[in-house]
């Protein structure tokens, strides 16, 4: 199927015309109008350097629900250390760029300039937030997402120091935004997110969740 070519209208096709990777159109711009257009319909962009903007909606869509995040035995254990402060949104900005840094095996970063931009202006006006793990006034662990009504929209996650990411999670999973998340979005599936308890579901159960609890 033709992969669908936006222009400057608000507008975003049915997922259901979303190729067999997810890939559903191509182009408009990351206005934070546009973007929570997108999350509201379960989309969401993601591309490289240099290409133009790309926005998915996989089939299926993997999610992790608090109450089957997985604990092991050594985050338990970290827990119980209590080794970080936790914080939100004290440096959303650093957060950014702790995800963006590349990591072992890769060259680049697909949070690009314009990403990042557009995710700060999404935090300027309370849409976007960030978890941080700090340590001797270091910022060393966080994620960011997007959040709309219950539902939170997981973008990427960092660690400086081992568990920092997990106990963010965690501490995701328990409230810390001021309520327990219907659901946690993690698009694609890895083999760590379904270590930590990430499952994937049809887009069409996906889409009717998102619908019931992202207006609460």
């Amino acid at each position: 199927m033709p992969v669908f070519r936006l222009n400057n209208e608000l507008f975003f096709p049915d997922p259901d015309w979303a190729d067999a990777d997810g890939l559903l159109a191509v182009g408009g711009d990351l206005s934070v109008e546009r973007l929570l257009l997108a999350y509201s319909l379960g989309i969401f962009p993601w591309y490289a350097q240099g290409d133009p903007i790309l926005w998915w909606s996989p089939d299926p869509r993997t999610v992790l629900f608090p109450d089957r995040l997985k604990i092991h035995r050594s985050l338990r254990k970290t827990l119980r250390q209590q080794p970080f402060e936790l914080r939100i949104d004290s440096d959303f900005a650093g957060v950014l760029d702790g995800c963006a840094a590349p990591r072992p095996g890769q060259d680049g970063t697909w949070i690009t300039e314009e990403m990042r931009e557009a995710y700060l202006r999404l935090h300027a006006m309370g849409h976007a937030h960030s978890i941080e793990c700090w340590q001797d006034g270091h910022l060393v662990g966080g994620l960011y997402g997007v959040n709309l009504g219950h539902v939170f929209f997981g973008e990427s996650m960092f660690s400086r120091v081992s568990d920092a990411s997990k106990v963010s999670l965690v501490a995701l999973c328990q409230g810390i935004l001021g309520f327990v998340p219907a659901m946690i979005d993690c698009q694609f599936s890895t083999a760590h997110l379904e270590s930590l308890g990430a499952t994937p579901i049809p887009r069409t159960v996906f889409l009717d969740l998102l619908e019931r609890y992202a207006g609460q």
